[in-house]
């Protein structure tokens, strides 16, 4: 399928080794004791995803988990994630890692890539949502396990659409669609505007899949995205400031300057993540829903997954395997996600889900679930950082109008293929 080609193709980009000295470090024994003063299997976790307010929660599935496993001893290191990975990394180096560890997806791709990573054994990955299951493999072999997600959709004001008279997005609008709506409903006059969507490498490479387009090449050996597909993407995202959104000078690069248009009521349609349904759901007075993202050629929808993983050299592989199952996909982890509102469990059971589906606003919750089955995963290489400011650079400057959007895909492309040696 044609889905599962554009995700193993970003998933087979050019990768880099997490260095020397953390492999030397993987190649010895482990260090750390494995078993507790009463005899228990030590598993050892290190998180990032549980930091700052979720602490408690995950001390809820843990000790779920130990009663379920009286012989096994989970201990539980929490840490910020802006510390998270200099301390994974000095650990491995040490060989002193943790044997559960998290890894988002970007980090994921390295460190598998690199022999850091165990692969996971005897799996029944059916309780999980194929698309992020598959997040999570590498070169074919299962090296990771989806822990939760959040992904992108369309917001939409339901008012603005009635007073305009217009039919509300749906599950197979075009760009085409979306650009029409976004025009009849935009009144620069009354300071309301039709589309709100970030001109940003997140939202490029995933409007290049919307073209029909990849950022690399199927091999993975080259880039691909300075296209006929590409030029029509970033084409797409650049030409709205000034006709249907707003511009910087109008506020539009301020922090929460689109969070507030939408909840004052002033924007019709915004690309925005999940993560904003509690704050919209509070905004008293305004009437709004949610759509899968229209496509051009192609549906396409941005995900952004955590996992975890279990380490090459853990002394205790099949107990750390055992809790990273439970960990992921149990039905006291699905539970206590939903309750706390800390993100989404991965899993596939519709009927598991349904607590979160069921909730008033937005009504169509169904989309964010829809929106799995063609799904954007980020180009991922070993400068990271340099190539998401490159691109977001670039766009920028067509953006602005400093260069035609040809020149500026060709320039980001030099820039980027420089950074891949």
């Amino acid at each position: 399928m044609t889905k599962q080609l554009s995700r193993r193709t970003v998933a087979l980009a050019p990768l880099a080794l997490i260095g020397a000295a953390g492999l030397a470090g993987c190649s010895q024994g482990s260090a750390t004791r494995t078993e507790s003063t009463d005899g228990r299997t030590i598993v050892r976790y290190m998180n990032f995803t549980a930091n700052d307010g979720h602490e408690q929660d995950l001390e809820t599935i843990v000790a779920a988990f130990e009663e379920e496993h009286p012989d096994i001893d989970v201990q539980v290191e929490t840490l910020p994630f802006d510390d998270y990975f200099t301390k994974l990394q000095t650990s491995l180096a040490g060989n002193t890692a943790a044997d559960v560890v998290d890894l988002n997806y970007e980090n994921f791709v390295s460190y598998a890539s690199s022999g850091a990573l165990a692969p996971l054994e005897g799996l029944d990955t059916s309780a999980y949502k194929e698309s992020l299951v598959e997040s999570f493999s590498y070169e074919g072999t299962q090296y990771g396990l989806p822990s939760s997600f959040s992904n992108v959709v369309l917001f939409y004001n339901k008012a603005l659409f009635d007073a305009a008279g217009l039919d509300y997005p749906a599950a197979d609008w075009t760009w085409e669609d979306e650009q029409k709506a976004a025009t009849a409903l935009t009144d620069t006059g009354a300071g309301v505007f039709g589309d709100f969507q970030p001109i940003t490498f997140h939202e490029f490479y995933k409007v290049l899949q919307q073209a029909g387009g990849s950022f690399f090449t199927e091999d993975g050996t080259a880039l691909a995205f300075n296209s006929p597909e590409g030029i029509a993407a970033a084409t797409w995202l650049v030409e709205k400031p000034g006709t249907v959104m707003p511009t910087e000078a109008d506020g539009a690069s301020t922090p929460d300057f689109d969070k507030d248009l939408f909840a004052s009521g002033k924007l019709a349609m915004w690309h925005s993540g999940i993560w904003m349904f509690d704050v919209l759901s509070q905004t008293e007075g305004l009437d709004w829903d949610i759509a899968v993202e229209p496509g051009d050629v192609a549906k396409s929808s941005a995900l952004f997954a955590n996992g975890v993983a279990v380490t090459a050299k853990s002394a205790q592989p099949e107990a750390a395997q055992l809790f990273a199952q439970f960990l992921t996909s149990s039905d006291v982890t699905v539970e206590t996600r939903l309750a706390t509102s800390w993100e989404l469990p991965p899993v596939a059971d519709e009927e598991a889900l349904a607590p979160y589906i069921d909730q008033p606003l937005p009504a169509n919750r169904q989309a964010v679930f829809d929106a799995l089955e063609d799904v954007a995963l980020p180009p991922v290489i070993s400068s990271q950082q340099e190539m998401q400011d490159a691109i977001n650079e670039e766009l920028a400057n067509a953006a602005d109008g400093r260069k035609t959007v040809e020149q500026a895909l060709a320039d980001a492309a030099d820039r980027v293929g420089a950074l891949l040696g």
